[in-house]
């Protein structure tokens, strides 16, 4: 089975590697890959060392982030390494000045792996969700170097469930604990004899919380917020707008924010083809054209995160794809939250529906009929906001949980 992983593995990246003569993505992953080792040669301590934090993309890392930013806080002189799968983690995050290095993971294949451990010599690892790697799990555990997962959730269709599955429910034994979001992922492991568990829940609370306590000041945002209920539309995708937009442009006394998720010309031309009410792009606005608009575009990246705090209802996308965004990003802000139906991998949206401080809806009928009741019903906008805020604080505590374990120091969190 090894031979076959392997195999797996040498053509997961030949097909990258072909892929990225017309992928952008795919041709940042080969053009990092191609200069990871020099980096590492050139930028590493020979003495190693390194706690190091593993996050596939971007999202990973917002939730490892936290314990990162905590041991840093606690003990400067501690060495930290990151790194990423995903160019949509490594491009945003190279420069992240909490890390001493950041670079791409080596393909997980057996000489990749040996000369990457032997560059860094970690003390730990931390794997943050997922990313099962056979040949670094299995020369981690050669080198007698505890290795971690932190934020992890299993499902029963996993292969690790399978009856097929046994060359990865070996990696499972690899790790020297095992830290996951809930009793449910606790049971499968434990029915497949996996025991060094235990149940934290999730970082992102804490990164969330963290990010609200931080939210920037957003003036023409402020302005633009001050007249009227604001809906804001989180990393929204064309199907989503096909149905908020058309609720906004009814109803008159409703203002709108949307931050799409992608920011290209002719996703914006979409959006703006839908508008029958005034609006203005973010880039282009000023004090006078944020009064008179009734929709603000928000046409540029990193602010999403501030702008939630402005709303009174959020909408997240991609509940029409491959599944919703990020709903703790929103529902920190203490507003109820509304996204489409493809969340059932998502267990904080799950949680946030059974205790009232969400909403799911497949069509334009079930997005009038929630958002008629949210802006018609004062006490049962309240009920909702209150809910979501709630149950954000509620489930935080993870990182000062795991740093607890892991760390026999006071840790701040």
């Amino acid at each position: 089975m090894r031979t076959i992983y392997n195999f797996g593995i040498w053509v997961y990246k030949q097909l990258v590697a072909l892929a990225s003569l017309r992928n952008k993505k795919a041709r940042l992953l080969m053009e990092g890959h191609r200069t990871v080792f020099r980096y590492l040669e050139e930028n590493a301590d020979p003495q190693g060392g390194y706690i190091w934090i593993h996050a596939s993309s971007l999202g990973e890392f917002e939730q490892g982030r936290p314990l990162i930013e905590s041991i840093k806080a606690a003990a400067p002189e501690k060495k930290i390494l990151v790194t990423f799968f995903s160019p949509s983690g490594y491009e945003v995050r190279k420069n992240y000045p909490m890390a001493d290095l950041v670079c791409y993971l080596p393909f997980d294949l057996p000489g990749n792996v040996r000369r990457f451990l032997d560059i860094v010599r970690p003390e730990q690892a931390v794997f943050i969700k997922y990313e099962f790697w056979a040949n670094y799990l299995n020369e981690l555990a050669a080198r007698h170097v505890p290795v971690y997962v932190v934020s992890a959730i299993f499902r029963p269709g996993q292969i690790f469930f399978k009856p097929y599955g046994g060359y990865f429910r070996k990696m499972l034994h690899r790790f020297t604990r095992l830290y996951v979001q809930d009793e449910a992922s606790r049971q499968l492991l434990s029915g497949i004899g996996i025991e060094q568990v235990s149940v934290v829940g999730d970082t992102r609370f804490d990164r969330v919380l963290a990010i609200r306590s931080q939210a920037k000041e957003l003036p023409l945002v402020e302005t633009f917020a001050r007249t009227g209920t604001v809906l804001v539309a989180g990393s929204s995708w064309p199907k989503d707008e096909d149905l908020f937009i058309e609720f906004f442009n009814r109803t008159p006394d409703l203002k709108l924010i949307i931050a799409p998720h992608e920011i290209n010309p002719a996703h914006l031309d979409h959006i703006t083809a839908l508008l029958k009410r005034p609006f203005v792009f973010y880039s282009q606005a000023d004090e006078e054209s944020v009064k008179s608009a009734d929709c603000l575009i928000v046409d540029c990246f990193g602010l999403l995160s501030s702008i939630y705090r402005y709303g009174r209802i959020a909408y997240v996308g991609g509940g029409f794809g491959v599944g919703i965004h990020n709903v703790p990003e929103a529902a920190v802000y203490g507003i109820p939250v509304i996204f489409g139906p493809h969340f059932g991998k998502f267990k904080e949206a799950r949680e946030l529906l059974a205790c009232g401080g969400a909403f799911t809806v497949k069509d334009e009928s079930e997005l009038v009929s929630v958002l008629s009741a949210l802006l018609s019903d004062a006490e049962f906008l309240a009920r909702s906001s209150r809910a979501a805020g709630d149950y954000i604080v509620k489930n935080a505590g993870a990182s000062a949980a795991v740093l607890k374990d892991l760390y026999p120091v006071s840790y701040p969190v």
